[in-house]
């Protein structure tokens, strides 16, 4: 098709637009992360001067207050993210179509919508290439999270919406702040009586009903202000040495004859069972499904961190009907550096697991960004675009996912350059975590120059 110039005049519309087609994932399709179906043409469009947004084929009658309502609307776990993009070519003058049935979708939307858009330096225009458009696009999976650690390294509010603004780019939805690693301490400055023992601070006092008193009284208040469907209750790394020598509470153990073990499942069972009644689903880290996985809340979601995929227990949790997040640390812990993007594109939650009634336990996945190495001043080219590698994992159906990680390189180049242009100080993909640049040259050419000096080393 030979390629023609119109003026592109972006009306946004709420339509009902039926449309198919898909493209694999080594298709020089420059969007990130890839939508679920794409079907393009080799036309290019400009657009107008008098780009603008509109909507239509809206029943309600009160449209600011439906409008405010869905700006309103508390993104929560199994929403609806799906939305439709039609960009026609025929006429002197059109429109682009977006139709979604949330705030959600049409965000995500007008973020694919954003990446078709390309300036044209010699025309001083902005273009759509390769139109007529048509994508069809949702989540494969509703759990897509990032989480950061401001506990090691304080991170000033203005540092937190310099991540925040790259995951809705990459249609990242769940932001996880890590607020402090010690708070069992600094919650004993206030109440001392959470501590074993001054000298011995942690884990808090399993011996002592008020420490499920706090646990309760956090929860409830918790529930009253954030409308969360799920709530984290840890459970990993525990260390019992305290409760072994500390006197009150070996008495404690001793009298009910159990071991520093056993008091731990007595602390997250009886934990899990305080937040129940608040109406919240129970998240614990891998480690209580290791050591009594039978005794869990059928309600609890595992979250993976140890394990690899495949190695067992996300399989495992499935099989007996628990729910799972995938952050295996080997390939989606952004404080490895040595974790390239290609590990974190190709970390496939779903190995060994053919079963799709199995497939459906798996909620998502997370990537964390644990801060002992990080700070304000190099939080950004950590996660990015190592993060986005796995974005796509969580958002592209399997079978439009890449094979090889050869087939996305140049397609997640351009991406990174694009958040460098959004003033995301993302870094270059090379082989490990935030590596400089290696050289001079285009951000565009910058993964090709890396690539061919490390093949030369």
């Amino acid at each position: 098709m030979g390629e023609k110039r119109r003026n592109f005049i972006g009306g946004l519309f709420l339509v009902v637009v039926l449309l198919s087609g898909c493209v694999s994932g080594d298709v020089d399709v420059n969007i990130w992360p890839m939508p679920k179906s794409v079907k393009y043409g080799g036309e290019t469009l400009q657009l107008s001067k008098d780009f603008g947004l509109e909507t239509s084929g809206t029943n309600f009658s009160d449209h600011f207050g439906d409008i405010e309502r869905w700006f309103f609307e508390i993104l929560q776990y199994g929403i609806d993210e799906s939305y439709d993009l039609y960009i026609p070519s025929n006429g002197d003058s059109v429109y682009a179509h977006l139709q979604a049935q949330t705030v959600y979708g049409a965000l995500h939307g007008l973020q694919t919508f954003s990446q078709l858009c390309q300036f044209n330096f010699e025309t001083k225009t902005i273009e759509v290439q390769q139109a007529p458009w048509s994508i069809a696009d949702e989540p494969r999976f509703s759990y897509r999270g990032l989480l950061i650690d401001t506990s090691r390294h304080y991170l000033p509010l203005p540092t937190i919406k310099k991540v925040i603004y790259p995951m809705a780019y990459t249609k990242l939805v769940l932001l996880l702040i890590f607020v402090s690693g010690f708070g069992n301490i600094t919650m004993g400055v206030g109440y001392p009586q959470l501590w074993p023992s001054p000298s011995c601070q942690q884990p808090l006092d399993v011996s002592n009903e008020f420490t499920f008193e706090v646990i309760d009284g956090i929860l409830s208040d918790f529930s009253k202000v954030f409308n969360f469907k799920f709530v984290h209750l840890g459970g990993d790394e525990v260390n019992g040495s305290c409760w072994e020598t500390t006197p009150h509470i070996k008495y404690w153990l001793r009298k009910r004859q159990m071991n520093a073990s056993e008091a731990y499942e007595y602390f997250v069972l009886r934990a899990q069972k305080i937040a129940l009644p608040h109406g919240y689903e129970i998240v614990n880290w891998e480690e209580t499904l290791r050591n009594f996985g039978s005794k869990l809340s059928p309600k609890t979601v595992v979250h993976n961190w140890l394990d690899r995929v495949g190695g067992g227990l996300v399989q495992k949790a499935v099989a007996e009907g628990l729910r799972c997040i995938v952050s295996n640390q080997e390939n989606w812990y952004l404080d490895h550096l040595d974790a390239t993007w290609k590990q974190f594109y190709m970390n496939e939650p779903f190995t060994n697991i053919t079963n799709p009634e199995h497939q459906k336990l798996v909620l998502g996945g997370e990537v964390c960004m644990w801060g002992e190495t990080i700070d304000t001043s190099d939080i950004e080219q950590t996660i990015w675009p190592r993060a986005a590698a796995a974005a796509e994992r969580m958002w592209t159906p399997l079978d439009q996912l890449a094979r090889h990680p050869r087939k996305v390189r140049g397609r997640l180049s351009r991406f990174r350059c694009l958040l460098n242009q959004r003033g995301v100080a993302a870094a270059p993909l090379s082989w490990l975590g935030r590596d400089a640049p290696t050289g001079p040259g285009s951000c565009y050419n910058q993964w090709l120059y890396n690539y061919n000096t490390v093949q030369k080393k």
